[in-house]
């Protein structure tokens, strides 16, 4: 579902944002498989944006996406809701990818600091993968009910199709 839509910015404080060029949202069930399919759709949309597969801005933001929606999955999942991305570039300067994932868990909110979990553990360092890429991110309370909104951007400075410094993703990651 494609759609246009000027939104406020959830920053307290924040500069008017810039307009919405394009949108693209939808609901994804909390699952593994839904938070794959999250990733794939952005980075096929960014795609046909003309923010091409191998290029930088689509290899971050499809990572950052996965990293966001696994979360709302592992940390945000409540038995019979799905979550919710919202894709947007918008229109004037500085040009900006913003994805927005939107679950219903308020009481589970990351926390913003950068740091490492303790030891050798495995899991814990998606929000500081996040943190490292987006140009800014941050965490706001749901909008239309109960939750929260985890949002990440990605300021497009100049030529969008240099090559990505991040290796490929697998095709059945």
């Amino acid at each position: 579902m494609d759609h246009m839509n000027n939104e406020t910015s959830p920053t307290s404080g924040a500069a008017a944002p810039s307009p919405v060029r394009r949108e693209f949202a939808m609901r994804f069930t909390s699952s593994t498989r839904g938070a794959r399919l999250a990733r794939r759709l952005v980075s096929h949309r960014l795609d046909s944006w003309g923010h091409p597969y191998t290029g930088n801005a689509n290899e971050t933001l499809s990572l950052i996406t996965s990293e966001l929606a696994a979360n709302a999955v592992r940390h945000g999942h409540v038995a019979g809701r799905d979550f919710h991305l919202r894709l947007a570039e918008t229109a004037g300067g500085p040009r900006t990818l913003r994805v927005e994932i939107t679950d219903t868990r308020a009481e589970r909110a990351p926390l913003l600091a950068a740091q490492e979990p303790p030891g050798d553990e495995e899991s814990g360092r998606g929000l500081l993968i996040v943190a490292q890429l987006a140009t800014r991110w941050a965490v706001t309370p749901r909008a239309d009910g109960p939750g929260k909104t985890v949002w990440a951007e990605l300021w497009l400075p100049g030529d969008t199709l240099a090559p990505s410094p991040i290796s490929h993703l697998p095709a059945n990651a």
